[in-house]
């Protein structure tokens, strides 16, 4: 199974450490992280898409940056008062946030070539699936690779992230199989979205 070349993995996740793990942190619990080192890849995916670091989303909750950094890198679950802060927090259910399927999964995907997120996706114009997008971005790809790979126009696919538009049910299976996501998951921001307007 083709993966990404070490190096370029490396100097990925080292720039997403630099930027989100916050700070007032021992250098030494963040270790070089490894492909199996983010269990929570949905609530990093959150975090980066709205530029939260680790460190104020602790501020926020006024919890310690070691827990959040738990509930990121080792899939551990808040306890229940925690729980209901973070979510209120950030917008989304349990469910979607500390998904057991997303936390027991590798985070590893099966990346044909190198690739790069490049930050125009989300300066340019506004997302509206969050979570989609954060993916990329935690992964560092590219809207056209990810397209490629799945097998959809890029057009198609910035109209996913930028628009919420929900893919046929083929696509969706596509888009899962790819990040190892369940597509309920992937596409909440889709489904909440549309709760949204007829609430409305």
């Amino acid at each position: 199974m083709p993966n990404q070349p070490e190096r370029h993995f490396i100097e990925a996740w080292s720039l997403i450490n630099r930027k989100y793990l916050g700070k007032g942190v021992r250098v030494k619990r963040f270790r070089r992280p490894t492909r199996c080192q983010i269990r929570n890849r949905v609530l990093l995916a959150v975090l980066m898409v709205n530029d939260i670091k680790l460190s104020e989303l602790a501020e926020r909750l006024s919890v310690s940056s070691r827990s959040v950094s738990a509930w990121v890198y080792e899939g551990r679950l808040p306890g229940k008062a925690n729980l209901e802060k973070v979510c209120r927090e950030l917008g989304y259910p349990h469910h979607i946030l500390f998904n057991q399927q997303v936390i027991n999964n590798s985070p590893v995907i099966c990346q044909q070539e190198p690739s790069r997120f490049m930050k125009r996706t989300i300066t340019r114009s506004p997302v509206r699936n969050h979570i989609l997008t954060g993916l990329c971005m935690v992964h560092d790809l590219s809207v056209t690779d990810v397209s490629h790979w799945i097998g959809v126009h890029p057009g198609t696919f910035r109209k996913w992230l930028h628009q919420a538009t929900l893919p046929s049910p083929a696509f969706q299976e596509k888009t899962e199989q790819f990040f190892r996501i369940p597509k309920s998951v992937l596409f909440a921001d889709c489904v909440l979205g549309e709760a949204e307007k007829s609430q409305a």
